[in-house]
């Protein structure tokens, strides 16, 4: 079967219905669905947050009996199993549409091709891969927490033309603008997860709140701190889940962070420090679908160096503050050119006076 110019043109507007839920679906995937007769949307709609009914029953109860014979088209396999919510794949069934276009395979193993066979057993025509890449980007975090146990890890920094996070006395306000910084409030409302370092913790004092774009949703705040240092009156622990990630088994300093709303984990690798591929398993456990991490150079080259980054986003203003300033990675110095870590740009554009980048490992 070959998906038709309409196929496309709907799947499209379906995904721009799952756009609606960037902010608030976590840790269920951002999903829309169209339904379609005769040439005519007559029911459409997206999935909100966990535990709310899915796509495809608000696109169900908008076209009510005009569903009966319609095409349905959904940006992910509709679910086969009853979780928070019965099985959408027997409510298209129960609807009677005739036929089924879905952008995607669910990856999610108890999904995994069984909502498509459901409905091919009923008599319903089914048909994935209209528009799977533009899918697959949208619930790119979703993916890897079903395909790899882990989340989606986007390192975003900010940084002068020649690539200086922070003065070398660690002034770091601000070096891009107000629309750079309202675009990576954005990124952090689309997150599941902040991450940074205890270096940032005590040098900045970070709220890692999103502020500059209405949320009805807070990410989790996740802190790298080996020896359990985070400051008491942080502006962190002022509201809102935080996670601890330590080294330390410190009974007393847990019980403190525990006492001003934290939870910790105590995740040693075998050099002493925060083992951080076992943290991102962790969150990973813990439904977290994209985190964002948002630390200093020290930090930002330990997880390039553990294979933790999966995404940059970058920030570049248009400023020199020179060699002496620190910069974006702490990685170790090369030999030879071979050895660079090469990377594939996937989006430039200015932001307000700035430019960004975001780009991935290859």
């Amino acid at each position: 079967m070959i998906a038709t110019a309409d196929d496309h043109r709907w799947m499209a507007r379906a995904l721009e219905l799952a756009e609606r839920g960037l902010f608030t679906t976590t840790p269920n995937p951002r999903v829309g669905c169209v339904i379609v007769r005769d040439g005519e949307c007559v029911g459409e709609g997206w999935h909100v947050r966990a535990g709310e009914p899915h796509a495809e029953v608000h696109a169900l109860a908008m076209a009510g009996e005009a569903a009966r014979g319609a095409t349905a088209y959904v940006t992910l396999e509709p679910c086969s199993h009853h979780g928070r919510t019965p099985p959408c794949a027997e409510a298209l069934v129960r609807a009677g549409v005739t036929r089924v276009v879905a952008a995607m395979q669910d990856p999610n193993p108890l999904v995994a091709g069984r909502g498509l066979a459901l409905l091919r057993e009923a008599g319903i025509e089914t048909f994935a891969g209209v528009l799977e890449a533009e899918a697959r980007e949208l619930n790119i975090g979703f993916v890897s927490r079903m395909t790899r146990g882990r989340p989606w890890l986007r390192l975003k920094a900010a940084a002068t033309l020649d690539g200086k996070t922070a003065l070398d006395n660690g002034v770091s306000q601000w070096i891009t603008g107000d629309d750079a910084r309202r675009d990576a409030h954005r990124w952090r409302a689309r997150s599941c997860a902040v991450l940074t370092g205890i270096g940032t913790v005590r040098d900045d004092d970070p709220q890692l709140n999103v502020r500059a774009v209405p949320t009805e949703r807070q990410p989790l705040r996740v802190v790298v701190d080996a020896r359990l240092d985070t400051p008491l009156n942080a502006k962190l622990l002022d509201g809102g889940p935080v996670l601890i990630a330590a080294a330390t088994d410190d009974s007393a300093r847990i019980a403190a962070l525990r006492h001003r709303g934290a939870d910790v984990v105590v995740l040693p690798n075998q050099g002493g420090k925060v083992d951080l591929p076992a943290l991102l398993a962790e969150l990973g456990r813990r439904g977290i679908n994209e985190v964002l991490a948002e630390s200093g150079f020290k930090l930002n080259g330990s997880l390039l160096r553990e294979g933790c980054v999966d995404e940059l986003v970058l920030y570049l203003a248009p400023s020199l503050v020179g060699d002496a300033a620190r910069g974006l990675f702490n990685l170790p110095a090369l030999s030879s050119l071979a050895n660079k870590r090469q990377l594939a740009f996937r989006d430039v554009r200015m932001v307000g006076r700035d430019l960004r980048i975001v780009a991935r490992p290859t």
